[in-house]
C-alpha cells in the first residue's frame, strides 16, 4: 500500500470485515470507531483497536480458524472503495494496561479488548460506478451553515416584527393616527 491508500484508511471511521467460518461460509461485519482508529504502520500492515461490542466474537473465532480476511473501506461522499486482502492476527490486550498501542484511541471511550493486525497481501481500488453518495453529519454541517445563519437572521427579524405588531395593537392612539387604506386596496 502506498501513501494514497494509507491516508485514505486513516480518514475512515469504519469498514466492512469479511472472515471465513468453520463451515466455509463468509461472515461480514461492520467495524467502526473514530476516524483514524485504523492505522497503517507500514505499507504491508493494518492495525486497529477492536472495541467491546455485542460479545459474540464471531469474527474473532473465524480468524482463529482461518486468518484470511477481506476488508472494504468506503468513502460514500467521494464514491471511493478500497478492498484489502490479508492475513489477520488477533492479540488480547485487556490485560496489558493503558500503555498498549491498541488502547491509544485519543478521546474515544470504548473499551479495547483486542488489537487486530492484518498483513496485507493485496489491495485494489474498486469501481465507483454504483456507489450511491451518502454524507455524514460532519460532511453536511459546513454546507448547512449559511442556511442556519439565514434562518437565525429571519427568526430575529420575526421576533422584532412580533414586538412591533404587539406594541401597535396594544396602543389605541397609534392605531387611530395611522392612515386608513381604502376598502378596495385591503
Amino acid at each position: 500500500m502506498g501513501r494514497n491508500e494509507r491516508d485514505f484508511i486513516a480518514g475512515r471511521d469504519g469498514f466492512y470485515l469479511a472472515t471465513v467460518a468453520t463451515s466455509g461460509w463468509p461472515y461480514v461485519q461492520f467495524r467502526g470507531g473514530p476516524p483514524g482508529f485504523v492505522t497503517a504502520p507500514d505499507e504491508h500492515t493494518l492495525a486497529w483497536a477492536d472495541f467491546r461490542g455485542n460479545r459474540q466474537y464471531i469474527s474473532t473465532g473465524n480468524v482463529a480458524h482461518d486468518p484470511r480476511v477481506s476488508i472494504i473501506f468506503m468513502d460514500y461522499a467521494r464514491r471511493l472503495r478500497l478492498k484489502i486482502f490479508g492475513v489477520a492476527t488477533i492479540d488480547d490486550v485487556r490485560h496489558r494496561g493503558p500503555s498498549s498501542s491498541a488502547s491509544a484511541v485519543p478521546g474515544y471511550r470504548a473499551i479495547v479488548e483486542r488489537e487486530v493486525r492484518v498483513e496485507v497481501k493485496a489491495f485494489d481500488w474498486n469501481c465507483p460506478q454504483h456507489i450511491t453518495p451518502r454524507y455524514t453529519a460532519e460532511e453536511v454541517a459546513p454546507l448547512l451553515q449559511p442556511l442556519r445563519h439565514r434562518i437565525d437572521a429571519l427568526e430575529a427579524e420575526n421576533d422584532l416584527l412580533r414586538v412591533r405588531v404587539a406594541s401597535f395593537l396594544s396602543d389605541p392612539e397609534t392605531r387611530l393616527s395611522q392612515p386608513q387604506q381604502p376598502e378596495e386596496s385591503r
